[in-house]
């Protein structure tokens, strides 16, 4: 057991480093995006509204995990150097940033990435869009000031996506959901 504790603070060491962090970041936010998509399904296989795992489903999903996993390891190093420290004032202003530029940004990087892998044409894509944005983007702002908070006083920058990611696993349910039903499902 202790040589396993020595090979999994080896390991992450490593993966946190600077040098492999962006695929740490990238590899945890396809991960997790993938479980939250299983998550969902089976829940929806539970409920009766499916009868299989659609594993293309998932597999888009993971996808747009990893597209929004880029953008969230370049965005978290930016603003800990335009906004370096961790006063009350500096962290306010994270999270407002954060929610006003980065989110919206977040759910266009992920329809964008959706409408692709689907081979939507534009004006489909648009319209998924459009009917489901708000729904998505007011749903960001009950989950992640709060969580942000914790995420900019707390953590160093290096840790960011993987917290970000395992609040966001809960929140992952919720958008393949949204995704994934029509504009008629409003729970």
């Amino acid at each position: 057991m202790k040589r396993v504790l020595i090979h999994l603070r080896t390991w992450s060491r490593k993966a946190f480093s600077s040098k492999f962090l962006l695929y740490t970041n990238v590899g945890i936010s396809l991960t997790l995006s993938g479980v939250g998509d299983i998550i969902e399904q089976h829940y929806e296989i539970y409920s009766g509204d499916m009868e299989t795992w659609d594993r293309k489903r998932t597999r888009q999903m993971s996808i747009s995990g990893f597209t929004v996993g880029i953008f969230c390891h370049h965005w978290y190093n930016f603003m800990d150097r335009r906004f370096p420290g961790r006063t009350v004032q500096t962290v306010l202003k994270k999270v407002l940033i954060d929610q006003t530029v980065a989110s919206p940004i977040n759910i266009l990087i992920f329809f964008i990435t959706l409408g692709f892998l689907r081979s939507a044409s534009v004006d489909e894509a648009y319209r998924e869009m459009s009917e489901k944005f708000v729904r998505l983007y007011t749903a960001e702002w009950v989950v992640w000031p709060p969580a942000q908070l914790i995420n900019f006083y707390l953590l160093p920058t290096k840790y960011r996506v993987l917290y970000d990611n395992t609040i966001s696993l809960g929140y992952d349910v919720y958008t393949s959901h949204v995704i994934n039903h029509g504009s008629e499902a409003k729970s």
